[in-house]
């Protein structure tokens, strides 16, 4: 059975190990504070996870340092059966999460120079270092796999069964969720690009005829760089989307790019030192702007539509398929579904804030006035117009086993996945050469079992 959902309990375990240094705990510097099988938990694994949750804001009623090596026991645990069952690394994630670390620290401590002084080592020792982490880690993750696929399907039975176990008043509560219809005009894209490419070819004259980079950046970039003269600080060329980082790295120091094009907008780039696969660049951006001409022609246009389908002249769904420009709404006759799962209901987090905002206050049936909203095609940020059709609302209430048989089938689902993993957790501490030093002898863990 496919394993629907990852067990919350088990986050900071696989979370990765933070890359700070360690610092000593009362006196000591680093030693072995636990061994599970053949697998040691050091004392510097420990103090540096404890030093990176607590820069990210967490906070516990616990000991921290306790909570975290039982996370890491239960970690191992999950690893020494990996290793007794000899299952494979998927290499491909972890050259992956591991040239993610490389490219994130050299970016944030600004260079490999910078990075080795930080930690004490050489990069190359760094890189073996979070490879054998994430190898671990990888392997865990396939093992809890394992372990939660195990089970067996969970059946209509089992769902009608866990269904009338739980207490009404404590039955999960679905939230509204609505489906629409849409008729879609794009804005003149080609004009708006065109625009913005001359202006910026204007920047470019300018800078090679002697204005400062900087003071055009500053001025007009659309941009959190602008502040910054559009300095973006030496950064890992990974970081950035290729074909910003491919035309800055062809760059000599001191050369102003031609335009280039991103998911973001149009850009140019001056290049400021380079350094291995690290560069340090200044940049203009530039976003397509739509004007009220675009706005109020496309706002006209769908007044007729609207009008049309009010006289019965047209239904909503002919309407959607002659006018509308958004190709995967147009096919279903203007039916919205979620991009994501193919859902034809949405519940307001799932919706673009624009759509709700036009359908919150509608009844089933009626057609919004024209609105401006993003598009459903991937051009992230990209202005669209439409109208709505608010086609059916299905109002809050408590889970129903015939209406939400599918949450209820993931609710039980993540329960025998979550006993499964208990139940591995319990016997293999029962089983497993477990050994914690004395300074965490009087840790209070969740679980009983870790001192024998």
């Amino acid at each position: 059975m496919k394993t629907r959902t990852i067990l919350a309990f088990l986050a900071i375990a696989l979370a990765p190990f933070a890359v700070l240094r360690a610092q000593a705990y009362e006196g000591v510097i680093d030693k072995t504070v636990a061994l599970v099988g053949n697998s040691m938990i050091q004392l510097s694994q420990i103090e540096s996870e404890v030093e990176m949750m607590q820069f990210q804001g967490y906070v516990s009623d616990r000991d921290l340092r306790c909570e975290v090596l039982e996370n890491m026991l239960i970690s191992k645990l999950f690893y020494t059966q990996a290793q007794l069952d000899s299952l494979t690394v998927n290499q491909d994630m972890v050259n992956a999460a591991l040239n993610e670390r490389v490219s994130g620290i050299l970016s944030q401590l600004g260079g490999v120079e910078e990075t080795e002084k930080y930690f004490g080592k050489p990069l190359h020792r760094l890189r073996q270092e979070w490879h054998d982490m994430f190898v671990e880690q990888n392997l865990v993750q396939e093992m809890q796999r394992t372990v939660a696929g195990g089970i067996s399907e969970v059946t209509p039975k089992d769902v009608q069964q866990y269904y009338r176990s739980i207490p009404k008043d404590s039955l999960p509560m679905i939230p509204a969720q609505y489906q629409y219809s849409q008729i879609v005009l794009y804005p003149d894209v080609e004009r708006a690009n065109m625009a913005v490419r001359e202006r910026l070819l204007e920047f470019r004259q300018r800078i090679l005829d002697g204005e400062k980079f900087s003071l055009l950046a500053t001025l007009y970039s659309e941009d959190g760089s602008a502040m910054r003269g559009g300095e973006l600080g030496m950064s890992s060329k990974d970081i950035f989307w290729p074909s910003f980082s491919d035309a800055a790295m062809a760059l000599k120091e001191g050369q102003v790019s031609s335009i280039v094009e991103t998911p973001d907008g149009f850009h140019l780039i001056q290049m400021i030192a380079k350094n291995g696969n690290m560069f340090n660049a200044r940049h203009i951006l530039l976003k397509p702007r739509y004007t009220a001409e675009d706005r109020d022609s496309a706002f006209t246009r769908l007044d007729s539509i609207r009008n049309v389908i009010l006289e019965d002249s047209l239904t909503f769904q002919q309407a959607a398929w002659k006018f509308s420009e958004d190709p995967k709404s147009r096919t279903n006759g203007g039916l919205v579904a979620d991009p994501d799962t193919g859902a034809p209901f949405f519940e307001v987090d799932r919706m673009k804030p624009a759509d709700y905002k036009a359908i919150a206050n509608m009844k089933e049936g009626e057609i919004s006035r024209p609105f401006e909203s993003v598009d459903d095609e991937g051009r992230s940020g990209h202005t669209v117009y439409k109208i709505v059709r608010l086609e059916k609302i299905k109002p809050a209430h408590p889970a129903s086993f015939e209406e939400d048989f599918n949450v209820l089938l993931d609710i039980a689902a993540n329960k025998k996945s979550m006993e499964a993993i208990e139940n591995f957790i319990k016997e293999k501490q029962a089983t497993t050469y477990i050994v914690i030093d004395p300074l965490f002898q009087k840790c209070d863990f969740i679980r009983e079992g870790w001192l024998k």
